[in-house]
C-alpha cells in the first residue's frame, strides 16, 4: 500500500514540478511517468531509511511520509529528465 502512495503522490509531484518549472516540463505524459517513477524510488528510499513508520504500517505519519517522498522524488526525477532532454537538444 505504501509504494501505491508513493507512485500516485509521484505522479502528482511530477506535474506540479512541470508546471512550476516551464523549461523542464515534458507534458503530462512523461511528467507523470517520471513522476511515477522519481515517487516509487523517493518511497522506497524514505521506507529503507526508517522515516514515518518503523514497522511500515498505514498511519498517518507513515502515509505522509510516503506523499513527501514521492512528491519529491518524482519532481526530482522530473527535473533530471528535463536537463537530459533539454542538454540532447542541442
Amino acid at each position: 500500500m505504501e509504494l501505491l502512495i508513493g507512485l500516485i503522490s509521484g505522479a502528482v509531484g511530477g506535474n506540479v514540478a512541470g508546471g512550476v518549472m516551464k523549461n523542464l516540463n515534458q507534458g503530462t505524459l512523461i511528467n507523470s511517468i517520471s513522476g511515477i517513477v522519481g515517487g516509487g524510488i523517493g518511497g522506497q528510499v524514505l521506507g529503507m531509511l526508517g522515516a514515518g513508520g518503523g514497522a511500515g504500517g498505514l498511519d498517518i505519519a507513515s502515509i505522509l511520509t510516503q506523499v513527501a517522498g514521492g512528491g519529491i522524488g518524482g519532481g526530482a526525477v522530473l527535473a533530471i529528465v528535463g536537463v537530459v532532454k533539454n542538454m540532447m537538444a542541442k
